[in-house]
């Protein structure tokens, strides 16, 4: 690993630095243009000849939004949300090469960056995509663009997105760089991290506080890469989602609607007054309080490599079953077969990696750590 200190800048090598940017830089000449999406739409969709003016070249992946994130981007437009430029290169000298062609009319826009949300377009416009899993325009669950009124699907149509385009002197390389260098930069946002942009209130604001208890982080033994990617605030968040809302709200949990379960509860929460976040902060801190005092290594696991950070399913678990024993029983003394059996097989089996998240599992796992703690 390279470090400051191992590290010599000589003025040879800024030289020299400086001689392999003017080498390699690439001077993109670009156009910008607006759209609307009709038009847009047509050069992707109409052929001449067995071509389209706007194709996707062979470098592009396969269509793959799923039905759900491709109605979220129609609502975004319709809600008149910014949507990202599409990159677009004019790739007519190449044609004209191929074909030896004298003529430019057949010029043709290859698609750098844009060809999911262009594809969606299309779905929606030919009626082949219908509405589903919409966060905001609820109404419009189960709609193809059919079913909008007249005036909006003329609206929709008429919305405009902006194209960069690379002019012809942009060459093959320099296209598929771009496209490499987009593409790599787009990383997916977690679930937490999105809740940080969209879901701001002050439950998230304790949920940011709590999350810098460094007792709460040696008790989990979070890891540096858990810290960044807001594992703690997770952890958190599912800590209050479970502990006042467990026993209802769902059935069972698939990746998707456990997160709609957290969010709900997020939006809910962020709504309350500060005397109850104030409770909630000495509930978790009393939680905290327990753990480190009769649990010896926290909530983690200790194996040969060392400290394992706990998983979201033990840590809910025993968090959870904690508080309820404690709000039952303030002064609670667990005896040390209790605290055996939270580290029992029959404990690690409710909790392992793969444990089902269905509501009677979620209970069980739960009602199990609390029932041990007050002798049940």
């Amino acid at each position: 690993m390279i470090t400051t200190s191992t590290i010599e800048i000589s003025e040879e090598r800024q030289n020299k630095a400086e001689e392999q940017i003017k080498k390699l830089h690439k001077t993109v000449d670009y156009n910008t243009i607006e759209y609307p999406i009709e038009v847009i739409v047509n050069k992707f969709i109409e052929e001449e000849d067995g071509k389209t003016e706007l194709f996707i070249p062979d470098y592009q992946r396969e269509f793959a939004w799923d039905e759900i994130r491709q109605s979220k981007f129609i609502e975004s437009i319709l809600l008149g949300l910014p949507i990202p430029a599409i990159y677009v290169a004019d790739n007519s000298e190449e044609l004209l090469e191929e074909n030896n062609l004298e003529t430019e009319d057949l010029a043709r826009w290859e698609i750098i960056d844009g060809t999911q949300r262009i594809r969606t377009l299309a779905r929606f416009i030919n009626q082949e995509l219908r509405l589903q899993g919409l966060e905001k325009l609820t109404e419009l669950e189960g709609f193809l663009f059919s079913d909008l009124p007249l005036a909006r699907q003329r609206r929709f149509k008429r919305a405009s997105i902006r194209i960069i385009e690379l002019t012809e002197d942009t060459d093959e390389e320099t296209r598929r760089n771009l496209f490499e260098r987009i593409n790599s930069g787009s990383v997916e946002l977690n679930a937490m991290e999105k809740r940080r942009g969209i879901r701001r209130g002050k439950f998230l604001d304790l949920l940011d506080e709590l999350a810098k208890n460094t007792k709460f982080i040696e008790l989990c033994s979070f890891s540096e890469t858990q810290i960044k990617y807001k594992d703690p605030q997770e952890y958190i968040l599912r800590f209050f989602t479970f502990l006042n809302n467990y026993d209802n709200g769902y059935e069972s949990f698939t990746k998707k609607n456990i997160t709609d379960f957290l969010d709900k509860y997020l939006e809910e929460t962020n709504k309350i007054n500060s005397d109850k976040i104030s409770e909630m902060k000495k509930e978790f801190n009393r939680m905290l309080n327990f753990v480190d005092i009769y649990f010896p290594n926290g909530f983690y696991q200790e194996n040969k490599i060392g400290k394992k950070p706990v998983t979201r399913i033990k840590f809910e678990s025993l968090s959870v079953g904690i508080a309820l024993a404690l709000r039952e029983n303030p002064n609670l003394k667990p005896n040390s077969n209790a605290l055996y059996l939270l580290h029992s097989k029959e404990f690690n089996d409710y909790t392992k990696g793969d444990a089902s998240s269905s509501k009677k599992k979620v209970l069980i796992r739960i009602n199990y750590v609390k029932n041990m703690l007050l002798g049940e």
